[in-house]
């Protein structure tokens, strides 16, 4: 097999070994979504472990070996190194890492990460794609209330210090920890271990809160609007391709169902 062949059957593109390679892979992953969840009962039984274990090897085994052949068959090795894809992959890698020496087994807790490779399943799927082009189409809104929220973050911590620090030096002892209450407060959450008590306090964070609503809710509406024009456009560019297969088959167009197209009317 060529280094083309071999990456088409590892994205699943593959005529013959497509469909095989990639149930293997995903199937790989849940299992070890399996094995994880199964790790963190206390009373499993000893052999069950050791069964896990070597299935633990061989899961990384599989993902190292996979990660390697893609650098290798890649057109462009960096590009897919430092591309999302190949992070993820990475990552589901580095826990073998924590087997092999016992001072990097914090790396084991990226195991999850493989579950993000179940995604790949849907880069297939049109409706990712046209998630991807509406995201992009709308970076440039997305950022300017990104560095828009970060302000208006920074200035709530800021404030609720001003007025909270005196009344509750151990929820607002300084502007990074009155961050968190930020945070929380903007998102709506409200787990209420930390709140104004002040009536300066209220009434800041009254005032606050309306405008971090709009700033939290301006960029769903921007995704929404924009996912709605990359249908709009699809659906444009779908009629054209139908129009322009219709004619390069020598084929007339449909009449239309109107007054006039049902020939000269008949003389009385």
């Amino acid at each position: 097999m060529t280094r083309a062949e071999i990456l088409e059957a590892l994205e699943g593109e593959h005529p013959r070994l497509g469909r095989l390679v990639a149930f293997a892979l995903n199937g790989a992953i849940v299992l070890s979504a399996v094995a994880i969840t199964l790790e963190t009962i206390d009373d499993l039984p000893p052999f069950l472990r050791e069964v896990m274990a070597v299935f633990e090897w061989v899961i990384l085994a599989v993902f190292t070996a996979e990660y390697i052949t893609r650098i290798i068959c890649a057109p462009r090795p960096l590009r897919y190194i430092f591309s999302f894809w190949g992070i993820v992959d990475l990552m589901a890698c580095l826990p073998a890492f924590a087997l092999l020496h016992p001072q990097w087994a914090a790396l084991r807790t990226l195991r999850i990460v493989r579950l993000f490779r179940l995604l790949k399943l849907l880069r297939a799927a049109h409706a990712l794609d046209r998630l991807i082009e509406a995201l992009s189409s709308v970076k440039g809104d997305l950022t300017v209330f990104a560095l828009l929220a970060g302000i208006v973050l920074y200035i709530a911590a800021t404030g609720i210090y001003i007025f909270e620090h005196d009344a509750q030096p151990e929820a607002f002892g300084s502007i990074p920890e009155s961050m968190w209450w930020a945070v929380v407060s903007f998102t709506t959450v409200g787990y209420g271990d930390s709140y104004p008590i002040t009536a300066g306090g209220r009434l800041f964070t009254s005032a606050i809160l309306f405008v971090g609503l709009g700033v939290i809710a301006v960029p769903a509406a921007v995704i929404t609007s924009a996912l709605i024009e990359q249908s709009r456009q699809e659906r444009s560019r779908k009629e054209r391709h139908e129009i322009s297969q219709h004619f390069r088959h020598g084929h007339q167009p449909r009449p239309r169902h109107g007054r006039g197209d049902r020939g000269p009317r008949p003389e009385r």
